[in-house]
């Protein structure tokens, strides 16, 4: 759409810092954090973009807005009332566009679909009339109508209107309740029949409408959140973080998963909660009796097997054979070559060979996924860490270190960035499970990746939240709290760096790896890594020339010349810091 093509936006560089040369010297051990504002000339530029959200967090304070704007617009415009206008919003799905070109074409059929008459018809006054739903008559100044004039008495009304609102937001396109009548109902009847208790559903269903009826906005899935997102549909990256601290995709709803794409997600949480694993353990862990079929779990040492009453076969567990035919032409009470023998020339039957197979599909699954979990609780963890931090910690130090809280906001930028990291750390579990065997140098490539960002998320984890401890714990101001701040500053852009390029590869599909097995890399420095080779000076920083890491000869661990591209230090003391820097060491 043109309205949503305007609104999209270049993403900015997340990094608030950039790393500069410092001495030239060796010595490893003396490595330095240095960190400056990036103060290039296009720096204004990419900071402007940086902390642009292609969403808006709505409030129920902010729909409520929205939703008067809108009817008001519409009855403005139309010459209406609030409550026609109101009726025809709900009825195009609370797009202000549709109601106006769908008016504006054929006005006769928009107010029959609706159920808005042309002219409203008056109950008639000074005489008794009779109720369309219990038959009594009434004087006519107890009989209501909508604008039909169909009139009934104030009790059929409350329970017709009562029964609709209690089965649920279908009440928001009420009719008559005259079955040959199609007019609608409007809130003024609602308002002015229904009681309390009624009325606060009703005002909650139509309140809830503006959100669950636009295509362009939906709740925060969080529960118990009452948060609205808005998106800007078209614009990049689906992550939503409301304002709940709870991140989902705005595409499948479920938690945040960049970079790993929704179908995905969704093949990884059915095969979590799918029966399907239980048939691998059960595969892998029993196997059936000879007699009767029922799966046995060897739960002693030796392979004399008796199944359980009524059955009570004795069988081998290795061979499945009967065991009186087990003796010392076998082998022994507790050993049977034949198995040993069939599995040896490989003539192993078609149980035994799925047997195997589940076997291995489950040890491959059981690797991913407790590591999935533990990033996940890892996580969780972090995400309590900051609050404590926010709540208790960031007083207690900034008192001890005679310092503003405003100049300790790095340590809160650290553990932001741990539970950021440890989400995509966890999501990337799940596309190495997905990764095909056969694409052998992808997958070298993405545990390398991979490898190299889990290692950098580790020191950042344990600087934050071991070394830290020392300044909470401490009695008085310590002189090298200033050295820490640079040290912690430093990993955690380095850690962002890491996973940056983490994130960019594996949304590429790691496509940098070509068909030879090669990493063949053109692309600037900047895209992947921060560019170690590319930064020349302070004012060259972000613009630095392509480098190349050719590795078309050797495997990623083998020993040899690397230009290392991934190495995202500009500081050559940081080396100490990245595998591939100390292997070229």
């Amino acid at each position: 759409m043109t309205d949503t093509d305007d609104k999209l936006h270049d993403a900015g560089d997340d990094s608030d810092y950039e790393l500069i040369h410092g001495d030239d010297s060796d010595d490893a051990n003396d490595a330095d954090y240095e960190f400056v504002h990036d103060d290039c000339e296009d720096s204004d530029h990419i900071l402007s973009h940086r902390h642009k959200q292609n969403y808006t967090i709505l409030g129920e304070a902010d729909i409520c807005q929205r939703q008067e704007e809108s009817i008001v617009k519409i009855s403005t415009v139309l010459s209406i009332s609030w409550v026609a206008a109101s009726i025809l919003l709900r009825h195009y799905n609370w797009s202000v566009s549709k109601v106006l070109d769908g008016w504006f074409a054929d006005e006769e059929k928009v107010r029959k679909d609706a159920g808005l008459l042309q002219k409203p018809v008056a109950l008639p006054h000074g005489r008794d009339l009779t109720c369309g739903i219990c038959f009594e008559t009434y004087p006519s100044d107890r009989m209501s109508a909508a604008a039909c004039g169909h009139g009934f008495c104030g009790s059929c009304w409350q329970g017709y209107i009562s029964s609709a609102i209690n089965d649920g937001p279908g009440c928001l396109m009420l009719r008559c309740p005259d079955p040959s009548c199609a007019a609608a109902v409007g809130q003024d009847i609602i308002n002015l029949l229904a009681s309390k208790d009624d009325k606060e559903k009703y005002n909650r269903y139509f309140l809830r409408s503006f959100i669950e009826d636009n295509w362009k906005t939906k709740w925060c899935p969080a529960p118990g959140c009452d948060y609205a997102v808005d998106f800007v549909v078209g614009s990049g990256s689906y992550d939503i973080t409301c304002p709940c601290s709870y991140s989902f995709c705005w595409n499948c709803t479920e938690e945040a998963h960049r970079p790993v794409d929704c179908s995905t997600v969704a093949t990884w949480i059915l095969k979590n909660s799918a029966e399907s694993e239980n048939m691998n353990w059960i595969l892998a862990n029993s196997k059936p009796c000879p007699k009767c079929k029922r799966p046995i779990e060897k739960n002693q040492g030796c392979m004399h097997i008796t199944c359980t009453p009524p059955c009570k076969f004795e069988f081998c567990w290795l061979c499945l054979g009967p065991w009186s035919d087990h003796g010392e032409k076998t082998g022994g009470f507790y050993a049977c070559n034949r198995y040993e023998t069939a599995k040896q020339v490989g003539v192993l039957d078609e149980a035994e060979k799925r047997r195997e197979m589940a076997k291995n599909s489950l040890e491959k699954y059981t690797h991913y996924y407790e590591r999935w979990a533990t990033n996940q609780s890892s996580r969780q963890k972090a995400l309590a860490d900051l609050q404590q931090m926010q709540t208790m910690h960031l007083a207690k130090l900034s008192e001890k270190q005679r310092q503003p809280e405003s100049q300790l906001k790095f340590i809160l930028e650290a553990w932001l960035q741990i539970v950021e990291c440890r989400r995509v750390l966890k999501w990337t579990y799940a596309y190495g499970y997905y990764l095909p065997e056969y694409e052998h140098a992808k997958r070298q490539f993405f545990e390398y990746l991979q490898g190299e960002a889990e290692s950098g998320l580790e020191r950042l984890h344990q600087c934050v939240e071991k070394e830290l401890d020392v300044y909470l714990n401490v009695d008085g101001q310590l002189k090298d709290f200033n050295v820490f701040r640079t040290k912690l500053a430093g990993l955690t852009s380095v850690t962002r760096n890491y996973f940056e390029n983490l994130v960019s590869a594996l949304e590429n599909g790691l496509s940098d790896v070509d068909t030879r097995g090669a990493c063949s890399r053109t692309a600037s420095s900047k895209s992947l890594g921060g560019g170690a080779n590319s930064s020349k000076g302070k004012g060259d920083r972000g613009k630095g020339t392509t480098s190349r890491w050719s590795t078309s000869t050797r495997n990623l661990g083998d020993s040899g010349h690397w230009s290392c591209e991934y190495c995202t230090f500009a500081n050559p003391k940081l080396a100490t810091l990245c595998q591939m820097c100390q292997q070229r060491r």
